[in-house]
């Protein structure tokens, strides 16, 4: 057997030229759709879910936790701050910037701690206090007070509570209410339009276009008022829930008590019992009740998108884009395919948010850390897909051709009404409404029935002469029931 290197030498295969890698360049390239493609969308959230915005608010609490303890003489000594001395601590907040992001992230790569740079970055600012407030002030004095007996938790779940409240309220909610709105307009305006419904995908009693609307509005309201009751809980109470070294240090002060009206002063509801760590029940609540909004959503989507391909609506309005890019015809749904698609993104993260952050080994585990730093993308992918489908539906028009057309094809819908009618005829004793189902199951089972043929067929059961005339009069169309009424439960 030939040794290998007796072998004829492979021959040489081109190689291509080595790339520059892409981690090199500057600024930065987004590695994710969110800070990339679809920054402008979800650009409201940084201010809120955001590492910066994390940091702020750590900032935040620890600033008002210093004011906290000295108007309220819980540390023995420690003198009480003035109206001057607390604007400055709070304006280290307020001009939160580049600077101050660049300033903790050079302090962490020292600690290793992110909360702790944040401890520094107060200390530091107070000791350099003088050279602003004079050299009375008090600041330097108080250093020690910063973050004084709390365990890094105490900050963090306040911090985040602020923050995913600020983000549901000031960003989700106001576009999610918006699309809701937009949803119950349509539905509204085309609450007479008649349509032909589909059980199982096929041909059902017929509806309206706005009932079908105002059913998925009423639905993803009903979500709305349980997210805008939502509570979000924090603690302030140490390193395993205990006030331990707050009562070892000044066993004299009220500290449950001042714990709670700390946390109250954030506006925030106070867990009273945790462990290190506060529990996070209510983010798994209310991350439940978006993921619920956003399965609606998709239903929407997806009801809306089955529509557009029946020909129920037409897609005119702002459609200068391209739809395909060999077929000129083409105008694609990519509103609600693309909102589909980052609805299932955002669920499988809130899902496993909530699945993830509501167990903690014993006393804490770290395993929320990081899970909490994925509440951003969660709440972006959401934000992305209510924006297209409000995009997508701002370029929609009915097709009453098309839904009328439809209903003319499928008279034997009206199978159910004609039963129906039968039935109560029988009972109020009219002879010859024997076997009311069976009989129009022969008619119209499997058979395309006409007009002409339903209304002989009606006509000749032997009915009281008023129904079978109404009978005979009504179509597909007219065959909706109180749909166009129901719509205005909306409003309620």
């Amino acid at each position: 057997m030939a040794h290998p290197s007796d072998q004829d030498a492979a021959p040489d295969v081109e190689q291509p030229p080595a790339r520059r890698s892409l981690a090199d360049v500057t600024p930065p390239i987004a590695l994710g759709p969110l800070d990339g493609r679809y920054r402008a969308v979800v650009a409201p959230l940084v201010d809120h879910l955001s590492e910066a915005a994390l940091n702020r608010e750590r900032v935040h609490v620890e600033v008002e936790w210093l004011i906290h303890l000295t108007s309220h003489h819980a540390v023995p000594g420690a003198p009480t701050l003035s109206g001057e001395e607390r604007d400055h601590l709070r304006a280290i907040v307020t001009d939160f910037d580049e600077h101050t992001v660049a300033e903790l992230a050079a302090t962490e790569k020292i600690t290793v701690h992110d909360v702790k740079a944040v401890e520094y970055l107060l200390k530091e600012r107070m000791s350099t206090a003088p050279g602003v407030l004079g050299e009375d002030t008090v600041l330097p004095r108080v250093t020690e007070l910063v973050h004084f007996a709390c365990t890094s938790e105490d900050v963090n779940n306040l911090a985040y509570a602020l923050m995913v409240r600020g983000a549901v309220q000031r960003v989700w909610l106001p576009a999610a209410r918006t699309l809701v709105d937009q949803v119950a307009g349509m539905a509204h305006e085309h609450a007479t339009v008649p349509m032909l419904a589909r059980t199982h995908g096929q041909p059902a009693t017929p509806t309206t276009m706005g009932k079908e609307l105002a059913v998925l509005a009423h639905r993803l309201r009903r979500q709305l008022r349980r997210i805008e009751g939502a509570e979000y809980l924090g603690k302030i109470n140490g390193a395993t829930g205990t006030y331990g070294a707050h009562l070892a240090a000044v066993p004299t002060a009220d500290w449950v008590h001042l714990s709670r009206a700390f946390v109250e002063h954030l506006g925030l509801t106070w867990n009273p019992l945790t462990t290190q760590i506060e529990s996070h029940d209510w983010q798994a609540e209310l991350y439940a009740d978006v993921a619920r909004f956003n399965r609606i959503l998709h239903n929407l989507a997806t009801d809306v998108w089955t529509y557009i391909s029946l020909g129920y609506f037409a897609q005119v309005r702002g459609q200068g884009t391209v739809g395909s890019s060999t077929m000129p015809h083409k105008v694609n749904p990519i509103r609600f395919e693309n909102a589909e698609a980052n609805l299932e993104i955002s669920c499988a993260l809130l899902d496993s948010l909530g699945a993830t952050l509501v167990t903690s080994r014993m006393q804490r585990d770290l395993t929320d850390s990081t899970t909490q730093r994925n509440i951003g993308p969660a709440f972006g992918h959401s934000l992305l897909a209510i924006d297209n489908v409000r995009r997508g539906l701002a370029g929609l028009d009915v097709d009453t051709a098309a839904t009328a057309r439809d209903l003319d094809a499928n008279w034997e819908v009206l199978g159910e009404a004609v039963q129906s009618a039968m039935r109560a005829a029988g009972v109020a004793g009219v002879a010859g409404m024997e076997n009311p189902y069976e009989r129009l199951k022969e008619l119209t089972r499997g058979h395309r029935v006409t007009g002409d043929r339903m209304r002989e067929f009606v006509l000749g059961l032997g009915l009281p002469e008023a129904t079978a005339q109404r009978l005979a009069a009504m179509t597909p169309a007219t065959y909706t029931g109180a749909a166009a009424d129901l719509v205005r439960f909306l409003d309620d």
